[in-house]
């Protein structure tokens, strides 16, 4: 919110905000200004503090030129907000209110705001102003919870003293009496700008100040403290809250303009001018600052929560409750010296963490399994603790139990992770923990940063631990999942190595050990495998079994994929991806348990309708086409006796088509289906020779709308008819297409695409892995480049990650045979340019 008095605009056509006139005299206010901003010393809390004087100079002899001239003596010009804290950013607003004792002409008066507000306009500087008596300035900030927050940072600019004074010990008086009722409206106002901004400790282009962790809830905690009625945890906040302000100095310098939304494009700039390694550098420390704010706020209205509710009490009642409890409280036992007590999880007055190291997990334990938050004296109580008298390597096995059981709470679990990690107890009993913290994930597809991804991970798994024989490896190798992320190089190898030194640590056997390495070594094998290889393939099949290894280990991936897919955003995953899935791990426990695979349709073997559709087309001589509508139900979903059964979700359908074979079919086929706006999910392919007249080419879709209903056959029979016989310019449609989308959107800045052999997943085919930015026609322009390239191309395997789309083509050469690798490669880069 914005501390100000009154909101008003300046007049049209002042310059942008902060410019300073080439033609300033030497020695004035704008020559100065430009000189503090263009000399990179002072800076930070010194450059703001220097504006904040130097303006104040400014605005003082402004008052004193033009107050006396116009007789007013009872005046004084005071700054509220931002500026009266003594803190203006470059292109900072000025927040100032005119006070008057009401005995000045109003023609006067007026004149005199003129002559102080047209000056402030004329340098294109932003404000905020109003003119005001005392009473009727109390009356404003009765009326509006903004305006009486910015008169708890009122400061005397000049005139009157006793005027500023008198309203300043008024303001303060007045909040103090209406805290009770205005502190629920205040947090009522940070939940719904925290609902509408997001968590800057997560968002990639996070705002400053409005989202939740920024400048405006460290405002508002300044604010509670001057109620007196709770203070926050000042454990690192105002170093958390200069961060963020040396963050918005270096924008607007870097932008030149009043904004507070630290985009992408101007991350590596702002990184620079603060003496930053890069942008994800500047992004997590921007994190962790907010990560600081959030958690006092977090501890700060809960204390206000417990004051009010306190205060709510009748007299009498409250009485009386003193008298039965006085100096014992109502305590409740959680576990071996964890009490809850108002609302908490507390130690017991009889707990000794200095003696007792497995206490603290104990209490966060107990207290995720309770649903209560872990007191903070408790948690500081713990930390000194620790830092004393750390647990011994390996845990014992209590310890152990404690996190598995921390990390088996569900949802109760991040907000006590939260407070554990704010007081350095994580970092403590995980050293390499250290490395993921605040780490920034700039694919857009996930929701978090690192470290929290692996909390929301375990979270996940949580719900699935009834699918597995397992669930303390399971949900340990959901936390440690993506913990090589903080180290260079792939991110699962490394994962594997630090993965078996932490299940060490935390004293795992050596078993045990290896299956929670394998877990993170492999935790993307299932996903990849299901949406981008050919499940039909038996080195497919193969491949995965002999990287698990036992059907209890790919029981416990199964469980990690999903709880993965569900923690990284809603584009990770869904029932397709989960039948998928489902349908490798039914294929590779077969292949493990050493079951022949009987369900398993042969490369090459076509289903009776498919045959069917092959004659037609022969017969006919042009394609013929059906479509089946789907909907599934995700194949291992855990319908037992304690969960219900999801509803069916509709998953596209299936389009079959057959055409006698001739040049052009796939990418013609792939660029109507584009036309119609029909998401393609899978695809594979088939050469028939049903009657001995000549090979039928049948191609098998899973598609989807992108919006609105399916076309019909006919429509897409006929559309295929006229791309096969050149009448029908798919390009040029598509390229069309391509133009008016771009005229509507942002242009997006996406990283070339990517095109690669991948060896070694397939016997019988050569396989080419296509990474670019999903496009309307991306598969139409693919299907042409192996087309041009010469390849027959036996499946498609297509994924797509928000914006990113990872397709698979199995291919082969003359004859049928894999490419040599010289060919494959030669293929790749043919493909790359083509799209590129």
């Amino acid at each position: 919110m914005t501390e100000s008095v009154e909101e008003t605009a300046g007049p049209a056509g002042t310059q942008s905000p902060g410019n300073t006139p080439a033609s300033a005299p030497e020695g004035s206010y704008p020559a100065a200004r430009l000189r503090l901003l263009q000399d990179e010393t002072p800076a930070g809390p010194d450059r703001r503090a220097a504006l904040a004087r130097l303006t104040d100079d400014w605005l003082a002899a402004l008052l004193a030129r033009h107050g006396p001239a116009a007789g007013l003596s009872g005046t004084a010009l005071v700054a509220v907000g931002g500026y009266g804290r003594g803190e203006l950013s470059p292109r900072s607003d000025l927040d100032l209110l005119l006070l008057h004792d009401g005995r000045a002409d109003a023609r006067a008066l007026a004149a005199l705001a003129d002559h102080l507000w047209y000056p402030v306009w004329d340098l294109g500087l932003a404000l905020d102003h109003s003119v005001r008596t005392p009473a009727e300035a109390r009356k404003a900030a009765r009326e509006d919870l903004k305006v009486q927050l910015g008169l708890l940072d009122a400061r005397h600019l000049a005139g009157d003293p006793d005027l500023t004074a008198t309203l300043r010990t008024a303001a303060y008086a007045d909040w103090r009496e209406s805290a009770p009722k205005r502190l629920p409206e205040l947090h009522d106002l940070c939940q719904e700008r925290a609902e509408r901004q997001g968590e800057l400790q997560y968002l990639l282009e996070p705002d400053l100040k409005e989202a939740r962790g920024g400048l405006r809830d460290a405002t508002a905690l300044r604010a509670v403290a001057a109620s007196w009625l709770a203070d926050a945890p000042r454990g690192g906040l105002e170093a958390a809250r200069t961060r963020l302000l040396d963050a918005r100095d270096a924008l607007h310098l870097t932008t030149g303009r009043a904004t507070d939304r630290l985009s992408l494009q101007e991350q590596d700039q702002v990184a620079t001018a603060l003496g930053m390694l890069d942008a994800d550098a500047l992004l997590r420390q921007t994190y962790e600052s907010a990560r600081t704010i959030s958690y006092a706020a977090d501890v700060t209205w809960r204390e206000v929560g417990r004051v009010l509710r306190a205060r709510s009490l009748k007299p009498t009642l409250r009485g009386l409750l003193h008298g039965r409890t006085a100096g014992k409280g109502e305590r409740s036992p959680l576990a071996e010296g964890v009490v809850e007590l108002d609302g908490e999880a507390v130690l017991a007055r009889t707990a000794r963490p200095e003696r007792d190291p497995v206490l603290v997990l104990r209490a966060a334990a107990a207290a995720a399994q309770a649903g209560l938050p872990l007191a903070t004296h408790a948690i500081r109580r713990c930390a000194t603790a620790t830092a004393t008298k750390p647990l011994p390597v390996p845990w014992p096995a209590e310890a152990r139990e404690q996190l598995v059981t921390l990390l088996g709470a569900g949802t109760h679990t991040v907000p006590v992770w939260e407070a554990l990690e704010a007081e350095g107890i994580i970092t403590r009993l995980l050293p390499d923990w250290e490395r993921v913290r605040c780490r920034p994930q700039r694919n857009p597809v996930h929701t978090w940063t690192v470290d929290r991804h692996l909390v929301e991970t375990a979270v996940r798994a949580s719900a699935l631990t009834r699918r597995v024989h397992r669930p303390d490896l399971l949900l340990i190798a959901a936390l440690l999942h993506d913990i090589g992320k903080g180290w260079p190089g792939d991110h699962s190898v490394a994962g594997e190595t630090i993965a078996r030194d932490v299940a060490a640590r935390l004293g795992f056997d050596a078993r045990d050990t290896t299956v929670i390495a394998t877990l993170v070594r492999h935790h993307l094998l299932l996903i990849e495998t299901a949406t981008r290889r050919d499940l039909d393939d038996p080195a497919t099949v193969g491949a995965v079994a002999e990287a698990v290894g036992s059907t209890r280990t790919l029981e416990l991936l199964h469980a990690l994929t999903e709880a993965d897919a569900l923690a990284t955003g809603p584009a990770a995953w869904s029932a397709w991806r989960g039948g998928l899935v489902a349908d490798l791990v039914k294929r590779v426990a077969a292949r493990l348990a050493g079951e022949p695979d009987t369900e398993v349709r042969g490369a090459g073997e076509p289903t009776a309708e498919q045959e069917r559709l092959a004659i037609e087309a022969r017969c006919t001589g042009g394609p013929v086409l059906a479509l089946h509508a789907r909907a599934e139900t995700p194949a291992d979903a855990d319908t037992g006796p304690e969960t219900p059964a999801p509803a069916q979700e509709p998953v596209g359908v299936e389009l079959l088509i057959a055409v006698p074979e001739q040049p052009g079919v796939l990418p013609a086929a792939a660029g109507v289906l584009a036309l119609h706006r029909l998401t393609v999910r899978a695809a594979d392919l088939l050469l028939l020779d049903p009657i001995d007249e000549g090979p039928v080419l049948v191609l098998s879709w899973r598609v989807a709308a992108e919006y609105g209903s399916l076309p019909q056959a006919d429509r897409l029979r006929a559309d295929l008819l006229r791309a096969l016989d050149g009448s029908l310019d798919i390009p040029a449609r598509l390229a069309e297409r391509e133009r008016a989308y771009a005229r509507r959107s942002r242009v997006v800045l996406a990283p070339p695409p990517r095109v690669t052999v991948a060896g070694g997943s397939s016997d019988t085919a050569t396989v080419i892995e296509v990474r670019a930015q999903d496009a309307h026609g991306l598969l139409h322009r693919i299907g042409r480049a192996l087309e041009t390239a010469g390849v027959a191309v036996r499946s498609a395997h297509i994924s797509t990650l928000g914006a990113n789309a990872v397709d698979a083509f199995y291919v082969t050469g003359e004859g049928g045979a894999p490419l040599s690798d010289a060919a494959a490669h030669e293929v790749a880069a043919a493909v790359e340019r083509a799209l590129q």
